[in-house]
């Protein structure tokens, strides 16, 4: 197969034809022809940490339920209790298998009593959407629609995120709190979402507009030309992951899967185990059993490398006297901090803060040690 068939056969989102003329390095990402670099991972990296960096996350997908029995649904796939939203507030949560491991992590948003919208992971948008189908299949009162491909999600992220945005809005945008997110008018487009949700750990919004090439290309560049006099920059999937991995964010198939459960991944305090008040959902019993037994036997720490060498995706972590005891999920320099870092999964024994464990490396054992999630927090305002 040529590279050009190659291509040809994956999904791309309206912007591709954007990413492609500004000359992004472009790679397969769950099948997704995505930008990883646009400009240069640390130039981007560092706009968001100072200023303002813009992503295309058109490939993330959107279900939304619709019915007087949307919300038992939204409950029964969902770990996070969904009936303490108000309408406009939206909600990090999971889907478990009943077992307690990931389906996958999701965002919950309260459109209206009747009215929710789950955004899901591009790379397993079409496991979701069949999970979804199977657990809801047969409850009475809700239509679920797949809506992955009607929007263009574009997410603005930086301390200059607000005033790049504004600039674009009648809405004012310092009444949307963090996690809710109402509904206004963008570069001229009438009933646009504005959340302010992100991945990178900073303040930021996610607009979600019509999916149309030629709108989706005017908004990019007028967001782009608002963001200016901050230094704004297009960025990549590349800076995406080294900003949620200094921000402690999990990323599935790697912190989050179906062999990791709640309560290793750090998860515990988003799933609402109260009968009373959540009621069931799928995966439920099997935390109650976890918590009853005593806890993970295995949980995710950060790791800073305290000799030269960088921990890598996979790395294996083992003790200091040279017992392997985990491995590495994600891991990589941190451009902010100038740190090599990394998030491991290893013995309950070893999770300590100031705990020191070896990642080979290369065939080379390089001292790390265990430091507290996340590395790098936002100063709040």
């Amino acid at each position: 197969m040529s590279e050009s068939t190659a291509t040809s056969a994956l999904r791309k989102t309206a912007l591709n034809a954007v990413h492609r003329a500004a000359k992004s390095k472009m790679v397969d990402f769950g099948g997704w022809d995505m930008p990883v670099d646009c400009c240069g991972l640390i130039a981007e990296h560092m706009a968001v940490r100072t200023g303002v960096g813009v992503f295309d996350v058109s490939h993330m997908g959107d279900i939304q339920f619709r019915g007087p029995g949307s919300l038992a649904a939204v409950q029964k796939l969902c770990m996070n209790d969904a009936s303490k939203l108000q309408v406009g507030q939206a909600q990090y949560s999971a889907m478990l298998y009943p077992n307690g491991t990931f389906v996958d992590d999701v965002v919950v948003h309260k459109l209206s009593d009747n009215d929710y919208l789950i955004v899901i992971n591009a790379g397993t948008r079409e496991k979701d959407v069949a999970w979804v189908r199977g657990v809801i299949g047969g409850m009475p009162g809700v239509h679920m629609n797949d809506y992955s491909d009607f929007y263009t999600q574009i997410a603005i992220q930086g301390p200059k995120a607000a005033e790049t945005l504004q600039k674009l809005t009648s809405t004012d945008l310092s009444t949307i709190k963090n996690y809710w997110f109402t509904w206004g008018q963008v570069c001229g487009l009438h009933n646009v979402m504005i959340a302010r949700t992100g991945y990178t750990g900073e303040d930021g919004f996610e607009i979600y507009i019509p999916s149309d090439e030629t709108t989706s290309a005017r908004v990019w560049a007028e967001v782009l030309e608002a963001g200016k006099e901050f230094g704004i920059l297009a960025c990549g999937l590349g800076a995406r992951n080294t900003l949620r991995l200094e921000a402690g964010m999990a990323l599935y198939g790697h912190e989050i899967s179906d062999t990791i459960n709640v309560f290793e991944a750090g998860l515990g305090r988003y799933a609402k185990l109260d009968y009373e008040s959540k009621g069931d959902f799928v995966g439920r019993d099997a935390l109650v059993k976890i918590q009853a037994d005593g806890g993970p036997k295995r949980k995710l720490v950060g790791l800073e490398m305290v000799e030269r060498g960088i921990g890598r995706d996979g790395y294996p972590v083992f003790s200091l006297d040279g017992k392997r005891v985990g491995e590495i999920t994600s891991g990589s320099p941190s451009p902010f901090l100038k740190k090599n870092i990394a998030m491991a999964y290893v013995p309950v024994e070893f999770s300590a803060v100031d705990t020191e464990v070896a990642v080979e490396i290369r065939g080379q054992m390089v001292k790390a040690r265990v430091v507290p999630l996340p590395f790098y927090k936002r100063a709040k305002k």
